[in-house]
Formats: structure tokens, C-alpha cells, sequence
């Protein structure tokens, strides 16, 4: 004999045996922990992907705060989804200006992108929020201060090159040592 449920209930799930619904929900939203330190607690242990569906439900939870836009944020910047990451920083970043871990995590994408004048205004913005109190955020500034100094461009090695056409359509390109 195979049992459906650990129930004593005949009627199963709770529900009228005629009922043509669903069984309805065992506890309410108010029961459940709060999805923000789900996310939270899920980022800490580098479990990103579980962290963003947390976020989510904090989103219905508690509507598009920037608390939980910059934890949306934050979460697809560390899944490697920085189009996502950009987008959803910028709109916490609109929703509180005065919010500093959304300008850092948006100065993070953006290094990331290579924008770095835009970064270093971001890490600038977060680092007066913050009265640079946050290490994270004054090391940040500091690493975006001298990739802006230094760019990846070596104009040393400025090699001079030729695009040879070959045929129609066709291009090689030469060096001219």
C-alpha cells in the first residue's frame, strides 16, 4: 500500500474533497524569513545564483528599494552579468542618491566595462557618502585613480601597421618592421 502523505486527514492537504482547487499555502508571507537576508546570508556563502531568486522575492516582498535593487545588482555583478548589473545599480543609485554601496557596486561594473572616468566618479560619489569610512570603498577609488592614470594603452609600443587588400573583398593586415 502506498501512502499519499503523512496525513490523517482523508480529505488530503487540508482542502474539501470536492474542492476543484489547488491546496492552498501552509503558512503566509509574514511567516516566511525576509528575502533580503536570505540573499544575504546565501552572497556570503558565494551561493550568487540562489541570492539573485532570494532578491526576487524580496522584490515582491518589499517593491524596488534600493536596498533590494542594489542586492539585484550586486548579485548579477558577481554571476558575471554586468549589462544586468549596470542597469538595476543605476536605478538604485536613482532611487537613493545618497546610497553608497549601490555607487560602489556600480563603480565595480564599471571598471568592468572599461568605463573608468565614469567609475572613478562613481567610487568618488560612494567615498563621500561613506566619509571614507569603508576600506572596500576608499581602495576602490584608489585602484580606479591609477588605472585612470595608466591606461591599457602603451603608445611605446606602437606598432605600425598596413591593410594590404587581396581581391575583392579580401584584406590582409602587415606589419612594417
Amino acid at each position: 500500500m502506498v501512502l499519499a502523505g503523512c496525513q490523517t486527514n482523508s480529505t488530503g492537504f487540508g482542502r474539501a474533497p470536492d474542492s476543484p482547487y489547488a491546496p492552498g499555502t501552509y503558512g503566509t508571507l509574514e511567516d516566511s524569513v525576509d528575502g533580503l537576508i536570505v540573499g544575504h546570508r546565501l552572497t556570503a556563502a558565494g551561493e550568487h545564483e540562489l541570492a539573485l531568486k532570494a532578491y526576487k522575492r524580496a522584490a515582491v516582498e518589499h517593491g524596488f528599494t534600493v536596498d533590494v535593487l542594489s542586492a539585484l545588482g550586486s548579485a548579477n555583478l558577481q554571476l558575471g552579468r554586468l549589462g544586468q548589473a549596470e542597469k538595476l545599480l543605476r536605478r538604485a543609485t536613482q532611487v537613493d542618491v545618497n546610497f553608497a554601496p549601490a555607487w560602489n557596486n556600480l563603480g565595480v561594473v564599471l571598471m568592468e566595462t572599461g568605463q573608468v572616468s565614469e567609475a572613478v566618479r562613481a567610487f568618488e560619489i560612494a567615498f563621500g557618502l561613506d566619509r571614507g569610512q569603508s576600506a572596500e570603498i576608499r581602495e576602490n577609488l584608489r585602484l580606479a585613480l591609477a588605472n585612470q592614470g595608466n591606461p591599457d594603452y602603451d603608445p611605446a609600443n606602437n606598432d605600425t601597421f598596413s591593410l594590404v587588400r587581396r581581391g575583392s573583398g579580401d584584406y590582409l593586415l602587415l606589419s612594417e618592421i
